[in-house]
């Protein structure tokens, strides 16, 4: 089994509350969750309406595939240009091989 994981902290130039921010992290999420099989969660700065943390899941079988789709899904973020990113980590690793 193979999980993908990526951290994403965005700044919210634009935004001026907590209802805009929502609005965003709705808008990330729905379109990551409809062109993509990822979960998606703000994970981090739910308090803060000019920062958003959010982190991405996936699970698979294929190292590569992984690699690959977790490479797409924040390009993919990037171009809907709702909120600069300013940090993105991801992280790519093998859970187990054997029978559970």
């Amino acid at each position: 089994m193979v999980i993908g994981c990526c951290s994403i902290r965005f700044y919210l130039h634009e935004n001026r509350s907590l209802k805009e921010k929502r609005r965003i992290v709705r808008a990330i999420k729905d379109r990551l969750k409809n062109n993509f099989n990822v979960s998606v969660a703000e994970v981090g700065d739910q308090d803060n309406w000019q920062s958003l943390h959010m982190g991405i899941s996936a699970v698979g079988s294929d190292r590569p595939y992984m690699d690959g789709l977790m490479t797409k899904v924040v390009d993919a973020i990037d171009r809907m240009n709702l909120a600069e990113i300013i940090d993105c980590k991801t992280e790519t690793m093998n859970l187990g091989s054997g029978n559970f």
